[in-house]
Formats: C-alpha cells, structure tokens, sequence
C-alpha cells in the first residue's frame, strides 16, 4: 500500500513545543507522552507504506565513518552482510526507523566525523517518500562498555559507581555522557545496566552491573535515567527480565535463570521497577530463559508472558521495548532467524535490533503481515511508541547536529575534571597490610608496573600498565611499565622478576584471575622478591581471593584511563580510598564463606593527607 507523503514542513514541526517541553524538563515523560498528539502521529502513520512501517521498527548496524562515503573496506563489508554499499543506502533500501554506532564498525572515529555521519543518516531519513528522523543509538555504558572514545569524556562504569554509592555522582556521570552523545547525534543510549549481579562467575555482565544489592542498584539506575533523559538522550535500562545470575554468555549459548517467581519479584525486578518510575524510555529485553516466568522456556526477547504479561501489564510500562541483538546466540538456539523477529513483534517488541541477516529479518515481517500472521495494527501500535519517542527527543524539529555544539559539549575541561573526581570516589582499597599505603615519593620513589593490557574498551585508551605508570610519574615518582599480559608466559614473568630488583614497589594490574591463571604465578614470584606488591584489579573485584602474600590490594572496576589514574592517586595517598564493595568476594577454597562483604572499604587516616 502506498499513499501521498506529506510535506516535510508539517513533518518536522510535529509537537514541536511538546518535544522541547518534555527535553527540558516543564514536562514529565508521561505528561509529554500524552501532550504529544497521538492523532497527528496516527496521520504520519496512515501515510506510511506497509514496507515504510516494517523498517520503523528495525535500528541496524551499518560499516563506515561517512553515511554516503565510507572506506571501500566498508563499503564491502555492507554488500557483503546487508546488500547495500553505504547508510543512506541502507535508510533508502529497507527505511530503517534507527541505526546503532560500533567502534569495531567504524563509526565513531571521533566527535566531529560522528556528528557528520549522524547528519547524513538523518539526511537520507528525511529523504524518504514519508520523511521521519531515524534514532541512532549505541552502547555507551561506560567502564567496560564503550563505543565512544577520547577525546569525549569517558567515566566510570556502573560497577564502580556502585563502589561509590553516590547517587548524585552516578546521575552526573549520566547527564554528562548523555550531554556529549547528544552532541554528536546519538539519542538513545543502550544504559544503564538493571541487572543485579549476584552470580560472580557471570562471563557478560559482571562490573557492567552496579551491584549485588537489588535496592542500590535499583537506586543508581534510576539516577542515570533521570541524567541521561535530562540531557535528552532516551536511557534504556537492560537486560529484561534481569541477566545477573547466569554463567552463560548469551552471546554465546542461551542461558536459564532458575529464579522462583518470588527471587524474580524480590532480586531481579526492583531496577526496573525504578527504572519505570523514574520515567524511562527505553528498556532492552535479554537472551535468557526464565522458567518460572514463561514455562515454555522461549527467551525472554520472544516471550509473550514476560513482555507483555509481567512488563506491560504488571508492570505498567508503555513505553519503547527493543531486542538485545538478534545476531546474539541466545535468541537464535530455537528459532531460525527468519521467525525470530516475528515472534519477537508477537511477544511485545517495538524495535528490532541488529538482525544477523536484515533481508531476511525484514523480509520475515513484511510476509508475516501479508500472511496474516502480524496485522497492521499491531506494527502501528510499536511505531506509534517509537514516533511518540522521536518527538519527545525533539527530533522532528530538529533533527540535525552542529560542530559548534560539538566543540561547546564533548570532552570539555569541566567534564573532565568532573570525570577524575567521580572515579576518585570509586577506588576500593580492600587490603593495606602494615599500613603499606599510602606511598611517598620520598619512601617509594621507583614502581614497577606490571599485569594484563586488555584492549581499550573505546579503542582510544591504554595501555593499562601504560596508563598507570604515566600517572605515577605525573605524580613525580619513577615508574616503568612492562606488559605481561592476561596469562603471561614463563618468559615473561622471568623479565618481570628481573626488573622487580632494586625497585621500591610493584604495582600489578590484575585481570580476572582464574584457579589456573599464570597471573597467580606471576603474584606469586614477585612476592619473593621481596619488593612490596600491590595489586589493581582492573575488572572484576574477584582476583584478590586467589592472590597471596600481596600487601595491599584495589579494585579499580574497569581499565579506561579515568579508572586507573584515580587508583593511582589512591595509591599515591593524593586522595583517600571512598569505595565500598558493591559486591561480596568469597574465598576462592570456600565460596560459601565471604572473604570481604558487600560494604568492605578501607581508609587512610586523615593525618596522611
């Protein structure tokens, strides 16, 4: 069906008050919800073909710096995975109502080149026969997560804040990386994490998690809400109905939570619950079985009981509902990719996001609605939400970004600073034998810095032995960095024990130390030197229980810069230790019995400062 596209001057002035009022702040999300006239967006949607409406519901993945002149690596990549040679191809060919940024796709090389190609995906958006501004969307959480990198302000992630516990720090931290993502373009931001991880074996979410409490969790989430929605970037809390307690990488494998509906009630829902409260826009579902919540075990992201009988209904929230990727395992172990989205939509879905193959996720909807299967109702229902969101973002009347705002917002000297005194908030001292630290230049005045240098998460940071010998030295002492990796070799730690002689301290970056991990070795050889040694666990806070004979221990949460100069500070005693565990470290010979609770932290007395 197709029908007469409407001018683009009424397109783009619909609800223009109502958006900026709600953007603002005059209005809460509900009141601007209502306010915006659902009659003028039912006529938007009349005018849409049926193939417009079915790619309002799908934000896709897309290689390039540039929407119409990417690399010609990019342009391969796109023929080859989705059909099309660039974005604007891909907004003409499938009217894709959204698009989704990755690093590893090349999107965001830096603020200005974002802002460019955001401009011109919303060029070939509004080009369409019926104009409608996409939403661009990515995976900002910070900490681990990070697709957007320097010179932007990168923070801590939610972990780390959890180590804080400071609500108005986690909701400036929000409004600050929503302020710069809005800037170059990005509206919808797949964050805060609600998951309560209280499994610490959990290979996928770990420190993105705020914790292990449900309360404090629900309390930082609902912060982060408020601070990305009051710079007017829609929030999305995730993982739906809670990915905190399984050992199973839904990238990988489709986990089961075995929760009884009441531990679902009492654990895994109060950060949605707040989440919901506090106004969100957004929320994504999870790749997981629930059984006591959907007893045909489908996941969650195509279960009609979960997402609409318990989110929907129980819950009371109307507004947008998004898949987690449906290039992800989890979402394919039991259907084909060709039913999935379908019975996503079925299940209570809005947007579709990131299809492994979107000819065929695309192609699936349009039949299902053909067929029958779907009717036309039910996809106005999913783009009337999404419409309702574009508007409250204020994109219809101004869907475009400028470099001047760009350079007035992104990785200004106030977020930074403000970023550094945040993370310093975070720093967990969990041992300080003999009252090793703080140090002292004049005690300590030559560090060795070891351990595991991951990849930065935004590919603009690091290395993390770099990064913390750096700061050292900016702090006026002797640092040397030397690499050893994740599992360093018998090589390796040879050269580390060498070049420990004559130091006056050992600072070893740790990183995930399994039972079996030559880290531990490594731990252990340095201790024999004799040198003192402290180790910084740069993800999760766990390593400590499997690590010997070290004086002093930090959790830092994550290896993005801001993490690791605060622990240096720490150290270096030019800040006191804040943080508090968020979550229990139980001995690794006994996990039944706590090594440190949730809560532990030490201090330094105040006479060291």
């Amino acid at each position: 069906m197709h029908h007469r596209a409407p001018s683009r001057r009424i397109l783009l002035t619909v609800t223009a008050a109502t958006a900026v009022a709600a953007v603002t702040g005059t209005l809460t999300p509900a009141q601007a919800s209502d306010a915006t006239s659902d009659r003028t967006l039912d006529e938007l949607i009349s005018r849409m073909s049926l193939e417009e409406k079915v790619g309002q519901l799908f934000v896709m993945r897309v290689y390039g710096h540039s929407a119409t002149a990417p690399d010609q690596a990019d342009i391969d990549l796109n023929l080859k995975e989705i059909g099309v040679r660039t974005a604007a191809e891909l907004v003409e060919k499938y009217h894709v109502g959204g698009v989704i940024y990755f690093s590893w796709a090349h999107n965001t090389r830096d603020p200005h080149q974002i802002a460019a190609l955001s401009n011109g995906i919303q060029r070939a958006a509004l080009a369409q026969p019926t104009p409608v501004p996409a939403l661009i969307s990515t995976d900002q959480e910070h900490g681990i997560v990070c697709r957007v990198g320097e010179p932007a302000t990168l923070l801590p992630g939610a972990m780390a804040l959890g180590a804080s516990g400071s609500r108005s720090d986690a909701r400036e931290a929000a409004r600050i990386a929503g302020a710069e993502l809005a800037a170059v373009g990005i509206r919808q931001n797949y964050a805060p994490v609600a998951d309560v991880n209280v499994n610490p074996a959990n290979p996928v979410i770990g420190v993105r998690s705020f914790g292990s409490d449900p309360q404090a969790v629900a309390d930082l989430v609902a912060a982060q809400v408020r601070g990305y929605q009051q710079a007017g970037v829609a929030a999305t809390s995730k993982h739906f109905p809670g990915h905190g307690d399984t050992a199973v990488d839904s990238h990988y494998g489709l986990p089961t939570i075995t929760h009884t509906r009441e531990q679902w009630a009492e654990l895994d829902a109060p950060p949605f619950r707040s989440a919901i409260a506090a106004g969100i826009d957004s929320i994504m579902t999870a790749h997981i079985v629930v059984p006591a919540l959907d007893p045909s075990e489908d996941p969650a992201t195509l279960s009609r009981p979960i997402l609409t009988g318990i989110l929907r209904e129980q819950l009371g929230y109307d507004g947008v509902v998004v898949t987690d990727s449906l290039g992800m395992e989890g979402v394919r172990t039991k259907y084909g990719d060709e039913r999935v989205p379908v019975l996503a939509l079925k299940a209570g879905v809005d947007q579709l996001l990131n299809p492994p193959k979107l000819d065929v996720a695309w192609n699936a909807v349009l039949k299902a609605v053909k067929d029958g299967e779907l009717t036309e109702a039910r996809l106005d229902e999913s783009i009337r939400r999404i419409l309702r969101l574009k508007a409250k973002l204020g994109l219809f009347r101004r869907p475009y970004v400028t470099d001047a705002g760009v350079d007035r917002t992104v990785g200004i000297r106030p977020h930074l600073d403000r970023a550094d005194r945040i993370a310093e908030g975070t720093t967990t001292l969990l041992l300080n034998e003999g009252g090793l630290l703080p140090v002292s230049r004049r005690s300590h005045a030559t560090v060795l810095v070891v351990g595991a240098d991951p990849a930065s998460p935004s590919g603009t940071t690091g290395p993390p032995t770099t990064t913390l010998a750096a700061e050292f030295t900016s702090l006026g002492f002797t640092a040397t960095a030397l690499s050893t990796g994740i599992t360093p070799t018998a090589a390796r730690i040879e050269e580390a024990v060498a070049a420990a002689a004559g130091k006056d301290l050992v600072v070893v970056g740790t990183y995930n130390v399994s039972a079996t991990s030559p880290q531990r070795t490594l731990v252990d050889r340095l201790v024999a030197t004799g040198v003192p040694v402290v180790t910084v666990a740069i993800r999760n806070p766990y390593d400590i229980a499997r690590l010997a004979g070290v004086r002093a221990a930090l959790a830092a949460y994550s290896w993005t810069d801001v993490e690791l100069r605060a622990a240096v500070r720490v150290i270096a005693g030019r800040v006191r230790p804040r943080g508090r565990l968020p979550v229990p470290v139980q001995r690794a010979d006994d996990p039944t019995c706590v090594l440190y609770p949730v809560g532990h932290g030490l201090s330094y007395p105040r006479r060291n400062q």
